[in-house]
């Protein structure tokens, strides 16, 4: 497998704050959507609105529709379907994100699709984003030690 080129070590520490910012971000949409979920679709049938009748944040019961779905009853924003758009939109910053530090740091394909899974799995954009971290911030310390060290080590006799 190649290994990424020093001279691109700066863009693999940019490329990982950002994905560092893009998994808790992810992972915390991700997070408020399963609360979400369960609130709307368990036997609790609540959905979250701002404004509307119901004052400044409440909730809504959700109803069994005439044609067989799920019908909110609240009026206002629907702060639940604006979770699901946000973290939509924001998983594929996150995957973006994913690809930058996957592909700058040229690990396999399976890696990629680990990664992405962190914005689906509860839980695992937190875990990813700390062992990403600790494992990419030890491999360029690493490489970096091993380039000064080379190049401040002189060349001995056979090799002038």
């Amino acid at each position: 497998m190649p290994e990424p080129k020093p001279e691109s070590f700066q863009a693999i520490r940019g490329a990982l704050k950002f994905y560092q910012i893009a998994s808790v971000i992810t992972g915390v949409m991700l997070l408020l959507l399963v609360t979400e979920m369960v609130f709307k679709y368990t036997p609790i049938h609540l959905e979250l609105f701002a404004g509307g009748s119901g004052g400044f944040l409440w909730f809504a019961p959700v109803v069994e529709g005439v044609k067989g779905g799920l019908e909110s009853t609240g009026n206002g924003l629907n702060l639940s379907m604006g979770i699901l758009v946000a973290h939509g939109w924001f998983y594929v910053v996150y995957l973006f994100a994913c690809f930058r530090v996957w592909s700058l740091m040229r690990w396999p394909f399976l890696r990629f699709i680990l990664l992405a899974l962190g914005g689906v799995v509860p839980f695992l954009s937190f875990i990813m984003e700390i062992r990403v971290a600790r494992e990419v911030k030890a491999y360029l310390a690493r490489r970096e030690a091993s380039s000064d060290h080379a190049s401040t080590t002189p060349a001995t006799e056979g090799a002038r």
